[in-house]
């Protein structure tokens, strides 16, 4: 569980910067290229958060993390390369 949590937390991570990059500079190249890819990255991102939040809870459960890890892990999905750092800092190896 924590191999595929680690994996959806790259993901979501990887998701939300094409985000960003899609709103702060294909905005400003093109709206037309902005628009077409905004509803595929946002659901895509989307689903990789939900995802994310919800294995946070089960492996909270599962490893019997405490609340303030399980905090910092949820609170760094909301952050660009929070996924990164949570991982890396947080997270044991699993690879």
């Amino acid at each position: 569980m924590l191999k595929l949590f680690k994996i959806i937390g790259f993901l979501e991570g990887v998701s939300y910067l094409v985000l960003f990059f899609n709103m702060l500079v294909i905005k400003n190249i093109s709206m037309d290229w902005y628009k077409i890819f905004l509803f595929p990255i946002g659901l895509a991102h989307g689903l990789l958060f939900i995802s994310y939040i919800v294995l946070a809870i089960v492996l909270k459960m599962e490893q019997n993390w405490s609340v303030k890890k399980f905090a910092l892990i949820c609170l760094a999905s909301i952050l660009p390369f929070g996924t990164f750092y949570s991982e890396k800092h947080w997270l044991p190896k699993v690879f």
